[in-house]
């Protein structure tokens, strides 16, 4: 894992569009849009889909146009 990982980006679904601009700034390509509901269509959100390969890195926080993501800091055991 990655041991200088600090955060995880934290998505609020509320605020969420399902616009992919995350996803596509994502260089571990550890974010997604799934579709919200037990439907198999409807709108989408951004979901965080692998946590452990995430690096922490901010930039899908950074490009989200609606301000959805923030970094939530993680703690040293989830870190190791």
């Amino acid at each position: 894992m990655n041991a200088t990982r600090k955060a995880l980006p934290d998505i609020d679904t509320d605020r969420c569009t399902g616009c992919g601009w995350c996803v596509a700034v994502c260089p571990p390509h550890v974010l997604s849009l799934q579709v919200q509901g037990a439907e198999p269509w409807g709108p989408k959100r951004a979901q965080l889909h692998d946590a452990t390969a995430c690096t922490g890195c901010a930039l899908c926080a950074v490009r989200c146009p609606f301000d959805a993501i923030r970094m939530a800091r993680i703690s040293a055991a989830h870190n190791t």
